[in-house]
């Protein structure tokens, strides 16, 4: 039986989700605003910033945090 997590907003949520997300709510330059990485300012899409965010675990932690931060 898979395991759940209540308290975890994040549970079930991809990263590319979550960045589509945002992208439609600010948009990439308010988004770059929020989280000035160059993925998000220079040319920015979802398949250049998912590798970095992948890759970069301060960046994604500031991503998943502007995203609870909008949910809120």
């Amino acid at each position: 039986m898979p395991e759940t997590q209540p308290n975890n907003p994040l549970h079930g949520k991809t990263l590319e989700a979550i960045l589509n997300e945002l992208v439609a709510f600010y948009g990439w330059k308010r988004l770059g605003d929020q989280v000035p990485i160059r993925c998000f300012t220079d040319n920015p899409s979802i398949k250049s910033s998912l590798t970095f965010l992948r890759k970069t675990h301060w960046a994604r932690q500031k991503v998943e945090d502007l995203y609870l931060n909008m949910r809120r």
